[in-house]
């Protein structure tokens, strides 16, 4: 079962290729609501609910999946150096001058995955690398644009698996599904120095269009690729799923809702779960007016934006003070 929010039709639940619209729903975040009210799930309150008029989705325009009423209460954040493959491109970019015997923090980390990330149901793992992105308003639907700041170095895409979460009344976080995300990155700030992690993670990001509901299959394989002037610039597969991850997702769920500050009720998540696969490491420069497409038969419907930048500042920000 899916779930995508469609402009100017509400709600819609695909199963198999037949897609409708929810009746009486008004958005995602409602029907999760209710869903933990009634301690069903989402599949009977879809059931309870029932199903309209068919859409067609290769024709649709999305909205977010879900999305939260304050979109200060919505938080954007992620794990890296979780998929098998991941660490050669990200010691690449953080080489330093040290003899070949010596491990990068980088492949320290990645490491400590390799060993300690899939820990026996029940049990604590190792920590992954933890990032923030961003709030609702770095939030971009499908088909919007990906705006890197004037600032920025460089605007890549990151496809990704995201978990979305809804945290319940009593603090508990609820998983409403999984959906395809780009989490756009300026790799070439994060290459000067790892300390800039942070601030090369600070972009906007997106996620969708459907929401797949249930468990994430085990192993997830798609494409991810950059369109420019109608061609295909640069294509590669794109794997994810526990079988291509050091880490298991209950590890990263733990160490991400581990904090109290997660665990708000009423706050939505989108956690993306890391990548091996990016065209930057592939020597790639990406260009205004590309497009980024992330498609994975099992979500349905691709994910795509254009890569726009937004104008170079003259100077400081400035802060007024009162």
């Amino acid at each position: 079962m899916h779930l995508s929010t469609v402009k100017g039709i509400g709600v819609v639940v695909r199963q198999g290729d037949e897609a409708r619209v929810l009746r009486n729903t008004a958005s995602v975040y409602e029907l999760a609501q209710a869903a933990i009210r009634s301690g069903q799930g989402i599949a009977a309150e879809i059931g309870r609910r029932g199903l309209g008029e068919t859409v067609d989705l290769t024709r649709a325009t999305f909205d977010l999946p879900v999305s939260h009423p304050d979109p200060a209460h919505l938080h954007l954040t992620g794990t890296g150096l979780t998929h098998l493959g991941s660490a050669s491109a990200r010691d690449a970019m953080h080489a330093k001058l040290e003899g070949a015997e010596t491990l990068t923090d980088s492949m320290k980390m990645f490491r400590m995955g390799l060993e300690g990330g899939r820990p026996a149901p029940g049990e604590v793992g190792a920590q992954p690398e933890w990032f923030y992105k961003g709030n609702g308003y770095a939030a971009v639907a499908p088909g919007a644009a990906l705006e890197a700041p004037g600032f920025a170095e460089d605007g890549g895409e990151e496809p990704e698996i995201a978990g979305i979460y809804l945290i319940g009344p009593d603090g508990t976080p609820h998983r409403i599904g999984w959906a395809l995300g780009n989490e756009f990155s300026d790799h070439v700030t994060e290459r000067v120095n790892y300390l800039w992690l942070a601030h090369s993670k600070l972009r906007v990001a997106s996620f969708g269009p459907e929401i797949l509901v249930g468990d994430l299959p085990p192993d997830v394989r798609g494409h991810s690729r950059i369109l420019r002037d109608g061609k295909t610039l640069w294509e590669k597969p794109f794997l994810s799923g526990e079988a291509n991850m050091s880490h298991t997702l209950a590890n990263l769920e733990h160490h991400h809702f581990k904090y109290s500050i997660f665990r708000q009720p009423g706050d939505l998540h989108v956690h993306y779960f890391g990548t091996a696969t990016l065209s930057f490491a592939d020597g790639i420069k990406t260009q205004a007016g590309d497009i980024f497409e992330i498609e994975v038969a099992d979500f349905g419907q691709p994910l795509r934006n254009t890569l726009t930048f937004a104008p170079k500042s003259s100077g400081a920000t400035r802060v007024q003070a009162l």
